[in-house]
């Protein structure tokens, strides 16, 4: 086909929309059910309008094929579960019972069954439910779900693609089930998962789906060559049916490398790729294996994880250089629209002109439609919508917010030294266990505590000025009471204040931070019902006054024992936020770093002993390919360093991961040079420490023994098998005891309880030691 043709056949679409709803009510509905006041039929009928919804607003913007089979109730890798019939045998009896309280046990777990272990898809801070899989795992087929949204989507009379997650993507997702041998590879299950791929294709293709997209981000990381063989085999057994839809293998986040040829061969009727500036080597790529002959190519030219506005002329001279490449040229985001906040026209209290930089969904649904049209009809189609875009690019690349001269100078200042504790680790923890007088085995909780219905209303009240600020603050006095008696009573060793007064560990510091932004609903699913707001980091970063320093001392004066000041790192503050774009990250994170620094001080001569800089992103934000990773790691762990390095050796540093896989960065752990570091382990059966113990760590660390993302309460004898578990790779001088995560989500009833249980677990383990009294 000529340039001419593929320009005109060009359509926009998406991969997948926010699920949450204008007002979140996906959320409120969801945690409605759990709670008994709303029923299964109402859960499923707003569900249902919140589809017809997403379907109608992308079909008015002008997108010409909508997603079906992404929205959710918890987790899309999850449904994916259920539509291959793995569902764990721990869980069968509930699914059998009712699908939906079942689908919901194998998220949350139940008091006496756990659930799936949850982490990061790829490097982005969405939390997936991971695959339990074995060498008895047997697929069916269930496509109850992705065949009844497809029929929605139709009745509504409009064209619409299931998107499903690839094969080879889910099995390289998978992990082995409990009581499987850990070196089983999932992907020998492959030829098994085939058919029954095959069979949900043949349901779709039946209920009217032209086209299905079959989405394969695993295949933007290193692959071995069996790993691209099965890539290869999966295509060519799906692709071989006569029967079948037309298939899409959607990729993003990265590059494709040696995956692209294997793709471009696959006989499949297209493909999607990212061609952002994180991919902006699969134009190249794609163009060295000949192109895409007789095939349709979605072009992913919209960034679809940050939220700034795209450059619509550079995009429009990348589709133009993709015409000749392919049969037909689509334009899309880069990725699902999951990863970004809904709508920006909701934001009341963002100055218009910075609200011109920004496009949310809705906002890059336009900008696809517009490329698609531009592309189809030429730029003169689009002179209004490419003036307005260069104004908007050209009124952030000028304006004053975005540099800060004196923060600039600091950043240019700093040396080698600055990111290096003063003593070594092994003269450091003689002086903290002198200072700290801590048993074997010392009890602590991650940070936050839950924050209850009075909490959130007195943070209403305060925004609506129905209290005033020292009517908050006597209210955010008493719960601090409350926590730190609690903790006393119940024998925690290190306390912490519980963080009543912060809305979200790293908005709370945003919004005392210069350079960023904050939304009032920019809220993004980090998992299940979980939604975040992630503010908008715009311009030069510093700290104008202390943020933690005021509650922390409050605290520390109600308890002679430690209290841990609390901190998010740098690297979160980036990760979990929408970051600049317009210098390298590693700046950034230096700025932050520093105002951090200014922070951590100000704490310890506050009296402050032990103090904790959380980095759950760091593994999160690691680059999916190998060859970028040493790069990112020495400005992450830098950054780290950075803020911590300044205090005295007997001020005991900690940190805290959770939620990702930990085994490929413990370098990274080691260089970071905290004193303790607590991380995420219940679910896993504590692999992190055996990971640690591999790599010969050698300072203190707390894997968790106490999943707070499941509503279970564990027993004191479950939490000290696990730390029995611990001791196998960790001795008794240098084990913490401590929960998975933070509180916050949690209610006061299973709080209680589990940290009840969690410090006899320690005392019982304590009493079992050689060494103890």
């Amino acid at each position: 086909m000529t340039s001419k043709s593929a320009a005109a056949a060009a359509r926009a679409t998406v991969y997948g929309y926010p699920r949450q709803g204008r007002g979140r009510e996906l959320k409120k509905a969801i945690e409605g059910y759990w709670k008994g006041r709303v029923d299964a039929d109402a859960l499923r009928a707003t569900a249902a309008e919140l589809r017809r919804t997403n379907w109608r607003q992308l079909a008015e913007a002008g997108v010409h094929e909508v997603p079906t089979g992404d929205f959710s109730y918890y987790d899309h890798v999850l449904d994916t579960s259920v539509m291959v019939g793995a569902i764990p045998g721990r869980h069968r009896a509930s699914v059998e019972a009712d699908a939906l309280d079942g689908y919901f046990a194998m998220a949350r777990g139940t008091q006496d069954v756990a659930p799936l272990e949850m982490t990061k898809w790829f490097d982005t801070n969405y939390h997936y439910l991971v695959p339990e899989l074995g060498p008895d795992t047997v697929f069916t087929a269930d496509s109850a779900k992705q065949v009844a949204e497809l029929r929605e989507a139709l009745a509504l009379g409009l064209t619409a693609r299931p998107v499903l997650v690839g094969p080879v993507t889910y099995l390289l997702l998978a992990k082995p089930a409990p009581g499987v041998a850990a070196d089983f590879d999932p992907l020998t299950l492959l030829d098994r998962l085939l058919p029954v791929y095959a069979e949900v294709l043949s349901d779709l293709r039946a209920a009217g789906a032209e086209w299905v997209q079959l989405d394969e981000p695993a295949l933007v990381q290193d692959r071995t060559p069996a790993e691209l063989n099965a890539a290869t085999r999966a295509y060519r057994d799906l692709g071989a049916p006569t029967d079948r839809p037309k298939l899409l293998v959607a990729s993003y986040f990265d590059r494709l490398g040696d995956a692209l040829p294997v793709l471009a061969k696959a006989p499949v009727e297209g493909l999607a790729l990212d061609f952002t500036e994180a991919a902006a080597a699969n134009l190249d790529a794609l163009a060295a294996v000949g192109g895409l002959p007789g095939k349709r190519l979605i072009a992913g030219v919209v960034n679809g994880r940050n939220i700034w506005v795209n450059d619509l002329t550079k995009s429009l001279a990348t589709l133009g250089t993709l015409l000749g490449l392919a049969d037909r040229v689509d334009v899309a985001a880069s990725c699902s629209l999951l990863h970004v906040p809904l709508d920006a026209t909701a934001e009341r209290d963002i100055e218009p002109q910075i609200l011109r930089w920004l496009a949310f969904a809705r906002q890059k649904t336009a900008e696809i439609v517009t490329l698609a049209k531009g592309l189809a009809q030429g730029t003169g189609s689009i002179t209004g919508e490419l003036a307005a875009n260069r104004a908007a690019l050209a009124s952030r690349a000028n304006s004053p917010i975005t540099r800060d001269p004196a923060v600039r100078t600091r950043v240019g200042a700093v040396t080698d030294t600055d990111a290096r504790r003063s003593q070594p680790y092994g003269e450091r923890a003689a002086a903290q266990r002198a200072h700290l007088g801590l048993p074997l085995l010392p009890t602590t909780t991650i940070g936050s505590f839950p924050q209850t219905a009075e909490l959130r209303v007195a943070r209403a009240d305060l925004r609506a000025g129905r209290i005033d600020t020292a009517g908050y603050e006597e209210r955010i006095k008493a719960e601090i009471q409350e926590v730190i008696s609690f903790q006393e009573k119940t024998g925690l060793d290190v306390l912490v204040h519980g963080e009543a007064e912060r809305n979200d560990m790293v908005q709370y510091f945003a919004e005392q931070l210069t350079g960023y932004l904050a939304t009032q609903h920019g809220w993004v699913q980090s998992y299940g019902t979980r939604y975040v707001r992630p503010p908008i980091l715009a311009g030069d970063i510093s700290r104008p006054e202390p943020m933690t320093v005021r509650w922390t001392t409050y605290a520390q004066s109600l308890t002679p024992r430690p209290v841990k000041g609390m901190l998010t790192g740098p690297v979160t503050m980036l990760a979990w936020s929408f970051v600049r774009d317009d210098q390298p990250l590693g700046d950034t994170a230096r700025q932050v770093a520093l105002a951090l620094r200014d922070e951590v001080n100000d704490l310890e001569t506050a009296g402050t002993s032990v103090i904790q800089v959380d980095e759950p992103a760091l593994r999160e934000t690691l680059p999916l390919r190998a060859a970028d990773r040493p790069g990112y790691l020495a400005w992450a762990t830098e950054a780290f360093r950075l803020t911590t390095a300044g205090v005295r050796p007997d001020t005991q540093i900690h940190t805290h991961m959770c939620y990702a896989e930990f085994g490929d960065i413990v370098q990274a752990i080691d260089d970071l040079d905290a004193d303790v570091i607590s991380l995420e382990a219940a679910r896993s059966h504590m692999q992190v420490a055996r990971e640690l113990a591999a790599h010969g760590y050698p300072r203190e660390a707390g894997p968790g023994v106490y999943d707070i993302h499941s509503p279970r309460v564990p027993s004191a004898d479950e939490a000290a098998a696990l730390l029995r578990k611990g001791l196998e790779a960790i001795p008794a001088e240098r084990l913490w005891v401590n929960p998975d995560c933070g509180l916050k989500t949690r209610g006061w009833p299973e709080t209680r309880a589990s940290l009840d249980n969690l410090v006899a677990a320690a005392h019982a383990v304590r009493a079992e030691l050689p060494t103890a009294d």
